[in-house]
């Protein structure tokens, strides 16, 4: 391992990348500036009034006054802002009639992350405003009937709603697993054809248990110093704090090390081929941050991503690290998962042992390890010879024809398996009753009523709700504080608190949104009791109790779906990891050929991963959209103008990447790893604003960068391609850059290889 370079890099160089990206990109925890459209039809002081405080809000900024809403709407699609605020006409004339004027919100909650925090921010913002320019008559209203139900939402874990806390604490583990999995299988997989898989059988006395422990157990050691070294660094230099039992951890981080070695040494062992094995390894490990629960909660999964998710002893992993690193649980509430972290390593080391074994017996070792000589493919001359010397290979290579043409397919159908569900539905809550009165029974019914939730249990006390939570039975607890109807009655606001767990930061916000659209509608029923619902007495009511009627309006993915959110972005990586890995796998083969200019290969070769992926977009963009029911706003022609750019760059990329691989095996290992971290570099799932500059200049520097912006917008969006300018011309420099960089790096090998020949 030693004197293996490419070892090296994969085992200490790519887990210290991905640590200092991820750091750098989540460094602002907390998401300011993100921009806000204003469309003022008022134009009076009390507008203006409203606009100074959406300025003021530390989540927002504005960053245009739009004379209409179709000026709005098109900065929405461009990315220009993530939200828009409409402020009728006659708004401060009927501000101070108090006829409720409404003020309306929108925000793009195609971002789901950056919708959450716009809305929030929104809604404080033109709640203040509205009461603070609302008329000096409103200081002294009639007495009101009844009362209103207000809830307060009041966070147990994670009180900051700290993003970076949670994501840090749970990325970096996802990372190490991916190469865990890699380096088990290169450590066994270069012993066919590279090394001496006879030499490795004899040194461990043909005993298969001899042969894998000594082959895994210094990566045990290695990957087991980064995984401890890790909470030091969040809690030493990020102040995460640690709360859970040390021994528990070391020894679940233990066995996920041993786990994924012994899954990556039996996909090899299964394959008996290094590239096959490494893209198998791929399939299993990349869309992990799906199936684990950490992005889309497992009880909100589909039949199949519950079973799949199971099976993978990153799921039970991350249970056990938020329960004892977040929670700071007892050790007991741990033993189930652990148990079952502990059996499927178990399962993993017998069936790589049962698979080594069946080898050595069938003596298997003893006709393989002979090095085969790299195949010779001359092409014809000008971009058609390279052109059609690519499709060969392509068609001819098996690796190369899984990376190409069946990983597309398969990540296709696989990845989105998680999220297809969409939104979250009938999350367990507990209430805690302390009225036991008639309007307590209605919050109560109207919680359990909710789409959103389902009242799972009825404690006593809030010590017991609290157990609930920190037992996964409940999500949340509500509590009807004494003397809520007797408040009512009075007149007298009554906060309805809400204890919720922020561990899941999009369970928190499904969860503590579902509570105040249930009481907010529990309210308006009572207010309206007695009278019409748009009758003089509710609107005065209503009045009283806030001067403005603020709506928040999501555009773009209207219900919030999180599948609509993070796949097709997803998807976009999906077809840029899948493209460099191939194109650098067959880089090495193509400049062996010979045949041909330089030029003219790096062109042909860029036309023929471009006709290749075809169908692949097509899929991805028009086809799988309308089987999972995403929206498909865009045009057609100009989605594809702007894909086959990014297709065109990507595959320069990979060619000037592949001239530094010996191997075609390399390209997997190294580029694979990668993918989690850049696609937090790209602004999609975690906003730019949020992002420093220095972590947003190297994101550039891949072509899904651009792609996932531009893509995103003209299909999910319907923006033009003049709306998404700055992505077409991102690509377009890419596209020019790494050709001449392909290129230069093709001529440079190529002398290289003459002068090792000579």
């Amino acid at each position: 391992m030693l004197h293996d370079r490419v070892a090296l890099i994969l085992i200490f160089a790519v887990p210290l990348f991905a640590f200092l990206v991820l750091t750098i990109v989540f460094s602002h925890s907390v998401i300011r500036g993100l921009g806000v459209t204003v469309v003022d039809e008022d134009r009076s002081d009390a507008s203006h009034a409203v606009a100074e405080y959406i300025a003021a809000s530390p989540s927002l900024r504005i960053v245009d006054r739009s004379a209409t809403l179709s000026d709005a709407v098109a900065d929405l699609r461009s990315g220009k802002s993530i939200s828009a605020v409409y402020i009728p006409p006659n708004f401060e004339r009927d501000l101070q009639a108090q006829r409720r004027p409404q003020v309306v919100g929108f925000y793009n909650q195609q971002f789901l992350t950056a919708a959450g925090i716009a809305s929030s921010g929104l809604s404080d913002a033109l709640s203040a405003a509205a009461a603070a320019a609302a008329p000096a008559s409103r200081a002294a209203p009639a007495p009101a009937s009844i009362g209103t139900l207000v809830s307060e939402t009041i966070t147990l874990v994670n009180p900051q709603k700290n993003y970076a806390q949670f994501l840090l604490r749970t990325l970096l583990p996802m990372v190490l697993h991916a190469i865990i999995t890699l380096a088990g299988g290169y450590s066994v997989g270069s012993e066919f054809r590279r090394r001496n898989a006879r030499e490795w059988i004899a040194c461990a006395g043909g005993n298969p248990i001899v042969a894998l422990a000594g082959k895994l157990a210094p990566l045990v050691g290695i990957f087991a110093s980064i995984m401890w070294v890790e909470p030091l660094l969040l809690e030493g230099v990020l102040e995460i704090p640690f709360k859970g039992d040390l021994p528990m951890m070391i020894a679940s981080s233990l066995l996920l090390i041993v786990s994924y070695l012994s899954l990556g040494a039996l996909l090899q062992l299964v394959a008996r081929d290094l590239a096959t094995g490494l893209g198998l390894a791929g399939l299993f490990v990349s869309p992990a941050f799906g199936y684990a629960g950490v992005g889309f909660p497992i009880s909100g999964m589909n039949a199949f991503a519950q079973c799949w998710s199971a099976a993978l002893p990153l799921r039970w992993y991350m249970s056990i690290l938020l329960e004892q690193a977040a929670r700071g649980l007892p050790v007991s509430e741990s033993a189930f998962p652990f148990a079952v972290l502990a059996g499927l390593t178990a399962l993993y080391g017998t069936l790589a042992w049962l698979r080594i074994r069946s080898l050595i017996r069938s003596h298997w070792f003893e006709t393989d390890g002979a090095p085969k000589q790299p195949e010779v493919d001359a092409s014809s001359p000008g971009v058609g010879g390279a052109f059609l010397a690519e499709w060969r290979r392509v068609l001819g290579n098996r690796s190369a024809f899984t990376i190409f043409v069946l990983a597309p397919l398969i990540y296709g159908i696989y990845y989105p398996q998680p999220y297809l569900n969409q939104i979250l539905r009938k999350l367990p809550i507990a209430v805690v009753d302390n009225d036991m009165s008639d309007i307590s029974r209605q919050i109560v019914e109207t919680l359990d009523a909710s789409g959103a939730l389902r009242v799972a249990s009825r404690p006593q006390t809030l010590a017991e709700a609290r157990a609930d939570i920190d037992r996964g039975r409940a999500f949340a607890a509500v509590e009807v504080p004494p003397g809520t109807e007797r408040d009512l009655l009075k007149g007298i606001n009554v906060h309805i608190p809400v204890y919720a767990d922020a561990t899941y930061l999009f369970i928190f916000r499904s969860t503590a949104g579902g509570v105040a659209a249930a009481i907010g509608s529990l309210t308006s029923e009572l207010i309206s009791r007695g009278g019409r619902a748009d009758g003089s007495l509710v609107k005065a009511k209503l009045a009283a109790i806030s001067p403005a009627d603020v709506l928040l309006q999501p555009v773009f993915n209207p219900v919030g779906g999180y599948a609509s959110y993070i796949v097709p972005a997803a998807f976009t990586l999906i077809l840029q990891q899948t493209l460099l890995i191939g194109v650098a796998m067959l880089t090495r083969a193509a400049l062996n050929g010979g045949g041909g200019g330089i030029v003219a290969g790096v062109a042909g070769r860029g036309v023929a991963h471009l006709t290749i992926y075809l169908p692949a977009l097509a899929l991805y963009l028009i086809v799988l959209p309308h089987v999972y029911g995403f929206s498909t706003l865009g045009d057609v022609p100009q989605l594809f103008a702007l894909a086959s750019l990014f297709l065109l760059a990507t595959s320069f990329l990979g060619q000037a990447i592949g001239t530094a691989f010996t191997r075609p095996e390399n390209a997997t290992l190294l580029l694979l790893a990668t993918s989690l971290p850049q696609f937090f570099t790209t602004g999609f799932a975690w906003p730019r604003e949020a992002i420093p500059d220095v972590a947003l200049v190297f994101g550039r520097i891949f072509p899904v960068d651009f792609a996932i912006d531009g893509l995103v917008r003209i299909n999910q969006l319907g923006a033009s391609l003049w709306e998404v300018t700055s992505s077409w011309l991102g690509l377009w420099c890419l596209t020019v850059v790494y050709f001449g960089l392909a290129v230069i790096s093709a001529f440079v090998a190529k002398k290289r290889l003459a002068n090792a020949q000579a």
